[in-house]
């Protein structure tokens, strides 16, 4: 059963994480990156108390929209029919966290600024020149497995390559919702139950969500673990910076469409410049 969250004021808040048996999180922020007087959500009972039981509850409803992706219904084999597991993977922990949070699970979203969009594209930069580097040197050392999906974008119709763009924006959005989730999971368990500070919680839960990303990425990489974990791992690292800086999941979900988008295109080019 699902409660009803408890709201609670910022008088409230402060009041209830001071007591002996609760977590004190000074606000000592990343100054290198957070925006003045912001903190992240659910993880410290603002806007509501998330209890760990629906915290547990919200990963599995999590867990589950990953796993629509591997359904292997004849259906979502068709054009039409990759599209429902690519929206059932972020729809599924959005509504699951629409169940604990209620109204709140907007928070999630935060309205853009200018500044934002710039960061969106700053960070798609940023991504792309580690991208290139890391995966030569990574190639270099370990060799690398090829990403069948992307790499068969440059044979598709153009219909098809549409099709296969819009699809891959529903998916790229998924794995925010996924990776967000799983941040903020991680900051209240280490925030909590660990009793690490703010700063320590927040590199645990950036590595942790980024070690889980590169994991859910291991069928698309050939199972290659070190592939996954060192170069998708660093990947996730450069992409959830925006979330953390910002707050806003619509950030990093653009400087990762963006990211994506740009690596689908040159692998269409270079394959028409032979």
């Amino acid at each position: 059963m699902i409660v009803k969250p408890k709201v609670i004021s910022n008088a409230m808040n402060s009041q209830s994480f001071n007591k002996p048996n609760e977590t004190t999180i000074a606000i000592n922020r990343f100054n290198w990156i957070e925006r003045p007087g912001d903190d992240f959500p659910f993880y410290n009972g603002q806007p509501v108390v998330i209890p760990g039981l629906q915290w547990c509850f919200l990963m599995l409803t999590v867990a589950a929209g990953f796993a629509t992706l591997f359904v292997p219904l004849p259906f979502f084999a068709t054009q039409v029919g990759q599209f429902v597991p690519a929206i059932l993977f972020f729809a599924i922990p959005l509504a699951g966290l629409a169940l604990v949070a209620h109204k709140h699970w907007t928070t999630l979203f935060r309205r853009l600024r200018v500044m934002d969009f710039v960061w969106m594209i700053a960070f798609c930069i940023l991504n792309f020149i580690v991208t290139l580097a890391f995966g030569l040197l990574l190639s270099k050392a370990l060799g690398a497995e090829v990403n069948e999906a992307v790499a068969g974008v440059a044979n598709l119709s153009n219909v098809d390559r549409v099709l296969f763009f819009v699809r891959a924006g529903f998916q790229l959005f998924g794995e925010e919702v996924l990776t967000i989730l799983s941040f903020l999971g991680i900051l209240r368990l280490f925030a909590t139950r660990m009793r690490f500070s703010r700063t320590n919680t927040i590199i645990f839960a950036w590595l942790g969500s980024a070690l889980i990303f590169a994991l859910i990425h291991l069928s698309s990489y050939n199972w290659n673990v070190l592939q996954c974990i060192l170069f998708i791992g660093t990947i996730r690292l450069v992409l959830t910076l925006p979330y953390i800086m910002t707050k806003n999941i619509r950030v990093c979900t653009g400087a990762h469409i963006l990211n994506d988008y740009l690596n689908f295109s040159m692998t269409i080019l270079g394959a028409q410049a032979g």
